[in-house]
């Protein structure tokens, strides 16, 4: 994996080829980065990657079709076969709007996707043969979002914000705490959530301190699951556990039980 943000994957080790890349500078406000996972796993073989999502959309080009998942509100997981390939962009909320009229309507489910043209030019990209093919597909995705998606508008980039004020603050853990750093009500940024990104505010901050708490655990297995708790803002060790058994189905113990392999090869 390239990139070095590994929230969202709870078992790092078990991806196949896997990596993140930049949008162009053009396109920040609309996408947070493409990623490309790449496999070819021996005949019989299946592998299972699990995965606790960033509260977004992505929109993804595969080998047969198109497809636009929405937020979830549980852990998900995909088998991998045989060999294959997938372009996504883990969109920001400024680009939901023109492309689904209500987040909410996405959320849990993956639809399909009508766009052709953007299917031939990165499916034509990535069965090339050269090193260079991930460099075009996301090159030819990027030319695809600049024709179809505008600029983000004014709400679009306080829904922007309002996301990237929940990912990078750890002193956001309420919804007041967010009301407060962007300046506008509650009930704003209750609405900013609803248009931009399909679950509620609440639900975003969980969601982003989860994935910390879940980084944590796995890159250090000796910290105190409640000295994670404690930097990440929960009120106590059975607040994350809590959350923990709520969305991923274990505790934290047994979530870095899991993980401690990941540091012994």
């Amino acid at each position: 994996m390239t990139n070095g943000d590994r929230r969202g994957v709870l078992y790092p080790a078990r991806l196949p080829t896997f990596h993140r890349e930049p949008p162009p500078p053009e396109l920040a406000g609309l996408v947070r980065w493409f990623w490309i996972p790449q496999w070819r796993l021996a005949p019989g073989r299946t592998s299972r990657q699990e995965i606790l999502a960033f509260p977004a959309s992505n929109l993804t080009v595969e080998p047969g079709w198109v497809t636009l998942s929405g937020p979830t509100t549980r852990r998900s997981h995909r088998d991998l076969s045989g060999s294959g390939w997938a372009v996504g962009a883990l969109l920001r909320p400024a680009a939901i709007p023109s492309l689904v009229g209500d987040p909410c309507a996405v959320r849990d489910r993956q639809i399909p996707h009508d766009a052709p043209e953007l299917h031939r030019a990165v499916t034509a990209a990535m069965t090339a043969d050269d090193d260079a093919r991930r460099a075009r597909a996301t090159a030819a995705y990027a030319r695809w979002i600049t024709d179809r998606l505008g600029p983000p508008d004014a709400d679009g980039e306080l829904a922007n914000t309002m996301e990237e004020t929940i990912a990078t603050d750890l002193t956001v853990i309420r919804v007041e705490h967010l009301a407060r750093a962007l300046g506008i009500s509650v009930r704003s940024v209750q609405r900013l959530a609803q248009r931009y990104v399909g679950v509620t505010p609440l639900a975003m901050i969980r969601r982003y301190r989860l994935q910390e708490a879940a980084q944590r655990l796995r890159d250090d297995p000796a910290v105190p699951i409640g000295q994670v708790a404690a930097e990440l803002g929960y009120a106590d060790q059975a607040h994350l556990c809590a959350d923990f058994r709520r969305v991923l189905g274990f505790n934290p113990s047994t979530y870095r039980d899991r993980t401690v392999p990941e540091h012994d090869g």
